[in-house]
């Protein structure tokens, strides 16, 4: 039997990670891991070592690992129908189920899905249907698309441009033209201690209209945003901030799309984030949850403006011309039924809503007062402590310190998977919705050690001053 070691530098040898130091780890020195296999909130190497994922994979295993219904369903469907493609027609059942279960869910006019295997995929359809729908309605110049700063589309050209942090933009020449971001709701950051959470909404709001005055109200053609921010600080939006943004683009005739790749399907405790905070999207992208990663796939829900042009401009102009070879893949389809049924019978969403609750609450009542923690913050089951080397405002550590980085490693040390967030000292949480609150109290435990182990260093190294 090969050992964990030669497994690891064959990895090291043949395998392109994603978001990984490449230099370091070809050659030995950022760490490898193999992971064999998982239950509930926990995840197992190869060497047998155990650890909670606090981060559910990357938002996304949402009913927990080791559901075995999941792979039934997938065999399942394997041996009836492993593949057909969806153009010119063709369909299978799982898809059509799953289509008409998703309209259900999303309600409000959205009932037409379109799928993919990713949320960045899901993204550049979303790109392609605006421009689309605003040639077909008239509007020709109405193709620039509006997303934030700090927000995450996606990492491919189009979709990685809507992204708005710098790490997914340096050295690949992004973003593209057309693609335009405003100010991030980061109440945590605004540059007017002052303001309430409602002032400083209006202010984002103003910053979006000037923003628009700019660029021409008749060039816009989109306004994209994840209803929580997610890799970008698990940052919710402030008092009255969805509000305040709907307004400037109703005013302007301007799309909005509702980015549900992390909050849909329960996380927030509710179905989708655009019913927990009354947005009114006309396109939604979904993924993740959908299917709790067990399979890929993505979707774009499609709202009753956007498609009543899509289908005048098909009548005018023949077949739409888009397509994946794998959109509507009946094995993503299956697993997802099956994911869906698990959430409802389960009651996943409440449990987020409840659970997350009690965990938002756990985390500000041990870190609140902590000489570490500048910020705690949090919404469902997704939640994030910001490190400050003082409290009140805020002031940022030195980033060669790399305090979230290192948070994140001393979480390791206790067996805890939580996430080092980009462009920020920032530990972020977003567990797997089967999370009781036993096993929120170990989180919180875990965490709690790594987070003093670190203010420990800092202390002696006369980098934070208690």
């Amino acid at each position: 039997m090969t050992d964990t070691r030669s497994l690891i530098d064959n990895d090291r040898q043949h395998v392109f990670h994603a978001s990984t130091h490449l230099r370091d780890y070809a050659q030995g020195d950022a760490p490898g891991r193999i992971i064999t296999g998982g239950q509930g909130i926990s995840i197992v190497d190869r060497d047998g070592r155990e650890m909670i994922d606090a981060f559910a994979g990357l938002y996304c295993v949402n009913i927990g690992y080791g559901r075995s219904e999941i792979a039934d369903a997938i065999y399942a469907q394997a041996k009836e129908l492993a593949y057909y493609h969806t153009y010119v027609g063709h369909s299978n059942e799982p898809l059509i189920a799953l289509s008409e279960r998703i309209a259900k869910l999303a309600g409000n006019g959205l009932t037409k899905v379109y799928y993919g295997l990713s949320g960045s995929d899901a993204n550049e359809t979303q790109i392609k249907l605006v421009r689309y729908y605003h040639n077909v309605t008239g509007q020709p110049k109405k193709k620039k698309i509006i997303a934030r700063q700090r927000g995450y589309h996606g990492s491919s050209i189009a979709a990685g441009s809507l992204t708005g942090l710098p790490a997914f933009h340096q050295h690949f020449d992004l973003p593209i033209d057309g693609i335009l971001h405003t100010k991030a709701p980061y109440y945590y950051r605004r540059e007017r201690g002052e303001m309430n959470e409602r002032e400083f909404s209006a202010y984002c709001a103003e910053q979006l209209e000037a923003l628009i005055q700019r660029e021409g109200p008749e060039t816009i053609g989109a306004f994209i945003g994840e209803p929580v921010l997610g890799t970008g600080g698990i940052i919710p939006p402030p008092e009255g901030y969805w509000d305040a943004i709907q307004a400037v683009l109703k005013r302007h005739e301007i799309l909005l799309i509702a980015d549900e790749v992390v909050s849909g399907f329960g996380r927030l405790g509710s179905q989708f984030g655009f019913q927990h905070y009354g947005i009114q999207p006309d396109l939604v992208t979904i993924a993740k949850g959908l299917t709790s990663a067990y399979q890929p796939l993505s979707g774009v829900i499609v709202g009753e403006r956007v498609w009543k042009a899509l289908e005048a401009g098909t009548g005018e102009y023949g077949p739409i011309g888009h397509g994946w070879t794998y959109s509507g893949h009946p094995l993503g389809a299956a697993a997802a039924m099956a994911n869906l049924d698990i959430i409802e019978r389960e009651n996943l969403v409440g449990n987020a809503a409840e659970t997350g609750a009690y965990f938002n609450a756990r985390l500000k009542e041990t870190f609140g007062e902590h000489p570490l923690v500048g910020d705690v913050r949090g919404e469902g089951l997704m939640a994030a402590l910001e490190f400050a080397p003082e409290k009140g405002e805020y002031t940022p550590f030195d980033p060669a310190l790399k305090v979230g980085a290192r948070v994140a490693a001393a979480a390791m040390k206790e067996n805890l998977i939580a996430r080092a967030m980009p462009n920020g000292d920032i530990l972020g949480f977003a567990p797997p919705l089967v999370i009781d609150r036993a096993q929120v109290d170990e989180v919180i435990g875990r965490a709690k050690r790594a987070i003093d182990r670190v203010t420990d260093e800092l202390t002696r190294s006369g980098d934070l001053k208690v």
